[in-house]
């Protein structure tokens, strides 16, 4: 019974320094998410208010005017064009590149790996300047290029290659990691069975990385849309025909268009809330 004694009176301190420490981490806890809060209410709430206040600020006749001007109106076209074109492309290079790192064996992979995160790590005013020196009029191909009267840099291929250069990592930079924690074993499981390779990939490989796939594609596509810094490269700035949604801005904002200008960066926040929302989607889908 002396030996209990000590024991009991314990108890009370024990407790006491376990509310001390759970205290003491709920402030921490209060303390970091407050601080989370502010950061992001300061530096992407407000802008992102700031920019409706400003597209609104001279009356709706005035905003509806500056997003449905031909011009503006072309850039969202373009827009949508270039996407519709890069996603599907860099998709399919997602997916293959994927699978091939994570699924063989082959000397360069490492190197192929190095090459797909490389527009990580350039700028994209490089990415659209590299397109320039080889296919401007003065550039490795340029001439031959412009003997055969086929337009590249200021026109719509050019943007459409700076745009996959600057959006081909997001779709297999999602899927590499994914794959590589599913292992293979279904996959030589199938084709123990004797499953195809076709086969094995639509009925098991697909079905397992659908929903970061999905994600990858909504990231591709986001980033696409909201190019500024190689597309402005390549583009030429023409008005009405080689002007994306993000130059067009740049093009009113300069002009002094102020109203008009927030107007249109309103279509490109409008399409970064719906891939907000169906990121957030895909991302709770795919932890279920």
């Amino acid at each position: 019974m002396a030996g209990t004694v000590p024991a009991l009176q314990g108890k009370p301190h024990i407790s006491a320094e376990r509310n001390k420490n759970t205290a003491s981490s709920g402030a921490v806890k209060w303390t970091l998410i407050g601080l989370a809060a502010l950061v992001m209410l300061w530096l992407i709430v407000l802008p992102l208010i700031s920019v409706l206040y400003e597209a609104l600020k001279q009356g709706l006749g005035v905003y509806v005017a500056a997003i449905t001007d031909p011009d503006a109106m072309s850039a969202l076209r373009l827009t949508l064009l270039v996407a519709l074109i890069t996603v599907p492309l860099n998709t399919l290079f997602g997916v293959t590149a994927a699978w091939a790192i994570t699924k063989f064996r082959f000397k360069g992979k490492g190197l192929l790996t190095t090459l797909i995160d490389l527009p990580f790590s350039v700028s994209p005013v490089i990415g659209g300047l590299m397109y320039v020196l080889i296919y401007g009029k003065r550039g490795w191909f340029g001439p031959w290029l412009d003997d055969h009267n086929i337009h590249i840099v200021f026109a719509l291929p050019g943007i459409i290659l700076a745009t996959l250069f600057i959006t081909f990592p997001f779709v297999a930079r999602e899927l590499i990691p994914l794959m590589e924690d599913q292992g293979q074993q279904e996959e030589e499981a199938a084709v123990t069975l004797g499953a195809k390779g076709w086969k094995v990939f639509w009925h098991i490989t697909l079905p397992n990385i659908k929903w970061g796939l999905l994600y990858g594609i909504i990231l591709c596509n986001a980033r696409a849309m909201g190019e500024f810094g190689a597309v402005s490269v390549v583009s030429g700035h023409i008005r009405g025909e080689t002007n994306t949604l993000p130059l067009h801005v740049e093009i009113l904002y300069n002009e002094y268009q102020f109203s008009a200008s927030f107007a249109v960066a309103s279509l490109l926040l409008l399409l970064a809330l719906v891939t907000l929302v169906l990121k957030a989607w895909f991302t709770r889908k795919h932890s279920h």
